[in-house]
Order: structure tokens, then C-alpha cells, then sequence
């Protein structure tokens, strides 16, 4: 077994339930790319639980989708947006938001408009995730280069969120595990 496919069946799962993913619960991949969060948190929320994976890329949409059914995953909906800032979800409440290593190519005026969306598609207690790769000190790049993950904290602080908790371990970066942190927030 590859080492993408261990993640998205055994190892992304562990991740993901020490980050707070529950069975039962809906989550949001905002920026899924082909899935490597989107399938370990579909398997893990089982069939009592919803998965949003939403991109502005229809190809990668169509791989996950393919992988999904492949697994027999029945709880994992793709929806296609339109940019960055562009969140659509169904009126339905949501558990756990996970932006994961998406949020530096944002401009900071969206990633702002984006915080606000979410908080508002959250219920009290839901879990904001954060994964903020290619910061100063983690190959930067793009909107992050001159941010550290103590400023990415500040950012999504500021947008009316409570910090939780800092996860670290290996993590899924692309197509390839790293050791990486992701940042928990819970809605103020």
C-alpha cells in the first residue's frame, strides 16, 4: 500500500480524531485538492456523518469523487466554488471546518471575508482547523512568506475565534506526509 493511500486509510484517521473529528459529525475541507482529508474524514464520521469537500477545481473534484465511490463512501459530497472567498454550504450545521494548507494563496482581505464566512457556518463549540503551510519558516510562499504560524494565530483570533490547541505530527502536504502543526480554534 502506498504511503497516500496508509494516510487516507489508517493514518490520516488518527490525525484527524486528534484534531477532534467524531463519528457522526459534518465536516468541511475547504481547498480538499484530490482528498487526502476528505477520505480519512468520511471514513471516520461513518454514515451518520457528512463531508463538504469544496474546490474551485473541477479535475480534482472529479479524482476524489472517483476515489470516494471507489472506497464506498457515500457521505462525502463535492462541491465546485468559485474562488477563495466563495462559500457556499447547505444550511445544515457543521462540526469541524478544515482549511489545510490553502490559506496562503489567499489575499489577506479574502482570508478575512473567508473567517467570517465560516464563523458564520459554524455552530457554538464547532472546531476551526488550521494547517498553515508555506509560512516564513515552512517553505514560504505566495500571501504567507512573511507570516509565522504566531501571526497566522493573531489573523484568524482576530476574525472572532478562541485558540485550542496546536496538533502536530505527520501530516499530509500535497501528495506526500511531512511533520507539520495545524491550529485549533473554536468559534468566540
Amino acid at each position: 500500500m502506498d504511503e497516500m493511500k496508509t494516510w487516507e486509510t489508517r493514518k490520516g484517521i488518527t490525525f484527524l480524531k486528534r484534531i477532534g473529528i467524531k463519528p457522526g459529525h459534518t465536516v468541511v475541507d475547504f481547498g480538499c485538492r484530490v482528498g487526502h482529508y476528505s477520505i480519512p474524514a468520511a471514513m471516520l464520521v461513518g454514515p451518520d456523518g457528512k463531508v463538504y469537500a469544496i474546490d474551485k477545481d473541477r479535475d480534482v473534484l472529479d479524482e476524489l469523487e472517483e476515489k470516494a465511490s471507489a472506497s464506498g463512501l457515500t457521505n462525502l459530497t463535492t462541491v465546485e466554488t468559485a474562488g477563495e472567498a466563495d462559500l457556499l454550504l447547505p444550511d445544515i450545521p457543521v462540526d469541524v471546518f478544515l482549511l489545510y494548507d490553502v490559506l496562503h494563496l489567499i489575499e489577506k482581505d479574502s482570508r478575512l471575508t473567508l473567517y467570517s464566512r465560516i464563523r458564520e457556518a459554524l455552530d457554538a463549540g464547532a472546531i476551526l482547523s488550521v494547517y498553515p503551510k508555506h509560512i516564513a519558516t515552512d517553505s514560504p510562499s505566495y500571501n504567507f512568506k512573511d507570516l509565522n504560524m504566531a501571526d497566522v494565530k493573531h489573523e484568524v483570533e482576530g476574525a472572532g475565534f478562541v485558540f485550542e490547541a496546536k496538533v502536530c505530527g505527520t501530516i499530509s502536504h500535497d501528495d506526500s506526509l511531512v511533520k507539520g502543526c495545524t491550529l485549533n480554534f473554536r468559534k468566540k
